[in-house]
């Protein structure tokens, strides 16, 4: 199967999303991505949902403990319903600091509710399906209350995709036992994802019983490109600056561990807390910079991608977002190029 390729979806302005989304199925896009970013997740993608026919639509992620997992359920199978059978739902923990601090909840032993959750949603699911009795008690969640009039029926598609997002270990075991697909960190190398992810991915597969091929991969790629030195220049400062925000949070050291570069995390995270947001990309060096960005001119980009990422992905975006009528033709020729 070739890679597919994704677009981040949504944007400040929520009345032009029909636009974008019908011109990025146009361009040639397997999906849109949306994220819990400038608006919730679910409205952009039902917007999409309503403009365009083939495009897969995902969240890429949904923070996953502010919503009761039956809201989650609900909204989750009305957008499969409405897309003919076109949505995966990508939940994810977000960090501690953004659940507390962000959307005011609870915090702790995030793992282990998020796999309640998934569990949860999947009785949901089963119940409203099949016609089962909808008797889930897990440690954080339970639901054993769905009369005919609160169910919402059966699905003539088959059931949503479920995919979460991770960096650490608990989470690629949690998604080889349950899940779809996973969501792989835009700051990510090849190293971390062949010699870390897919191994626990499989480790999970294995306790479940499934095969590991049964979970797809996915990630937002970080791209320097431009047509002179000076643009590639400014390019590598932007992915450095983004690539800095995220090495900040410890949560995310494992990925600097595998390169043996732990040291940089605490150092970023106190600039972080003194607010030094442009001094912190000058702790990204060029060899990180290489690992975790695909750098090129403008041509070169699509044969380093799909170098970069065949085999070991199965669907990348960009944290470079498309934009109509910006553009079109080299989108087209990129997507073209990786997915022939």
């Amino acid at each position: 199967m070739s890679l597919l390729i994704d677009s981040a979806f949504g944007g400040n302005t929520i009345e032009d999303l029909a636009r974008k989304a019908k011109c990025a199925e146009e361009v040639g896009f397997s999906g849109l991505v949306s994220a819990e970013a400038v608006r919730e997740p679910y409205l952009p993608l039902a917007i999409a949902a309503g403009h365009t026919e083939r495009v897969d639509l995902l969240t890429g992620i949904a923070v996953a403990f502010p919503r009761s997992p039956m809201i989650t359920a609900h909204t989750a199978w009305d957008l499969q319903r409405y897309s003919s059978g076109r949505f995966l739902l990508g939940l994810g923990t977000q960090v501690k600091g953004h659940n507390e601090r962000r959307f005011s909840v609870e915090w702790g032993r995030p793992g282990p509710r998020l796999r309640d959750a998934l569990q949860a949603i999947r009785a949901i699911w089963d119940c409203w399906q099949n016609g089962t009795k909808l008797d889930y008690h897990g440690e954080f969640y339970r639901f054993d209350l769905m009369t005919p009039f609160f169910s919402p029926g059966q699905l003539e598609t088959k059931r949503p995709g479920l995919w979460i997002a991770g960096v650490n270990s608990y989470m690629c075991r949690l998604a080889g036992e349950l899940c779809d697909g996973f969501h792989v960190h835009p700051m990510h190398s090849r190293r971390y994802v062949s010699e870390f992810v897919r191994p626990l991915i499989a480790e999970g597969a294995r306790k479940a019983g499934r095969d590991p091929s049964e979970v797809q991969l996915a990630s937002g790629c970080f791209i320097v490109r431009g047509d002179s030195d000076e643009e590639l220049e400014k390019a590598a400062r932007f992915a450095k600056q983004q690539i800095s925000f995220y090495a900040s949070t410890r949560t995310y050291r494992k990925i600097l561990e595998i390169h043996g570069w732990e040291e940089v995390s605490p150092r970023l995270n106190e600039l972080s807390r003194q607010g030094k947001w442009t001094e912190m990309a000058d702790l990204i060096s060029d060899e990180m910079l290489a690992e975790f960005a695909v750098i090129g001119r403008r041509d070169q980009i699509g044969r380093l991608l799909k170098e970069k990422y065949e085999g070991l992905l199965d669907r990348i975006s960009f944290y470079e977002a498309f934009e109509p009528g910006r553009e079109d033709d080299w989108w087209q020729q990129l997507i073209q190029e990786i997915t022939s």
